[in-house]
């Protein structure tokens, strides 16, 4: 079981219940669309969402500390990119450990 989060227009929310951490991601983004619509995400309610307007995002999982899985449905934003420049490759979610010397 995983806790989802949905970002969207600049609003966050976690869900108040959890769903299957098997779940892949277009079943996520199904789940989001209904749960936005049906006011199920505190916070977010838009009743006409349309049914693709989280297929331009990303889908993150992460393990927690704590042994549970937390996952993030958010737009997908190339962060530090300025004007001209070139976003870098997404990184790979492995075990969640980074470390300073593997970074460019």
């Amino acid at each position: 079981m995983a806790i989802l989060n949905i970002t969207y227009h600049g609003m966050s929310t976690d869900l108040p219940g959890e769903v299957e951490g098997i779940l892949d991601d277009g079943e996520i983004r199904k789940i989001a669309v209904e749960v936005v619509r049906t006011g199920g995400a505190p916070g977010l309610q838009i009743a006409n969402l349309a049914d693709d307007a989280f297929d331009g995002f990303v889908v993150d999982r992460f393990d927690t500390p704590e042994g549970g899985e937390r996952i993030y449905l958010r737009p997908k934003v190339p962060f530090g990119v300025g004007a001209g420049a070139t976003p870098r490759p997404a990184a790979r979610h492995g075990s969640g450990a980074a470390t300073a010397a593997g970074r460019a």
